[in-house]
């Protein structure tokens, strides 16, 4: 499950939404997309499985974690489209972008939802790690490394679908053995997202073999 390697496919898509957003430089978009991450690691921090059902966090938060990746999918386009590209904007776009995952994932980790710390530590760390191989592998002249079993893509895609699900779960009282859904998807991110970091660290060293 890794979406990063479907870029080509949807980049028509992109695209075409880009072209409504020519107006607006690139690096505000980028911007944009991280106040949408603040606001969808709000909701996570604060929803609650005993309050859900009365205040509807968990969609809110599904929301701006859609409106995040959606306008972190735009700004590079639209820095394209108006011959904007930059080595900067490249800059900014990869250091907000690990700001809005830390937001994002470390407010679920933080939240009621999350049954044991070390599992949303090791969440983080793992999205951390995975992110830093990819773009060091670039830094020292290989190519951006979007390889491996969980990219930012499946993360973002996952925390749209998973808070709403585990809504839905509330709604028909559907109990998952040992954890909760949201706890299961960290547990998944910490797992996958450091199988992940090794993936691209041995693909990096084999590369210097050749």
């Amino acid at each position: 499950m890794v979406l990063d390697n479907q870029r080509e496919n949807v980049d028509p898509l992109l695209t075409r939404f880009a072209k409504h957003f020519k107006w607006v430089n690139p690096n505000t978009l980028t911007w944009i997309s991280l106040v949408f991450a603040i606001i969808a690691g709000v909701f996570f921090y604060f929803s609650h499985p005993n309050q859900e059902l009365q205040n509807f966090y968990l969609y809110g938060a599904a929301l701006f974690v859609f409106l995040n990746g959606f306008f972190d999918a735009i700004d590079g386009k639209v820095a394209k489209l108006t011959n904007k590209t930059s080595k900067r904007g490249d800059f900014l776009d990869h250091a907000i972008d690990r700001y809005a995952d830390v937001f994002i994932v470390g407010g679920l980790a933080l939240s009621a939802w999350c049954t044991y710390p070390m599992i949303g530590l090791l969440a983080v760390v793992g999205m951390l790690l995975t992110s830093y191989m990819g773009t060091q592998a670039q830094a020292i002249g290989y190519k951006r490394d979007y390889s491996g079993l969980l990219g930012r893509a499946d993360r973002l895609v996952l925390m749209m679908i998973a808070p709403i699900v585990a809504h839905i779960f509330l709604i028909y009282n559907v109990e998952l053995p040992y954890l909760n859904l949201l706890s299961w998807i960290l547990v998944y991110f910490a797992v996958m997202g450091n199988l992940t970091a090794i993936q691209r660290f041995y693909s990096t060293l084999k590369w210097f073999k050749k």
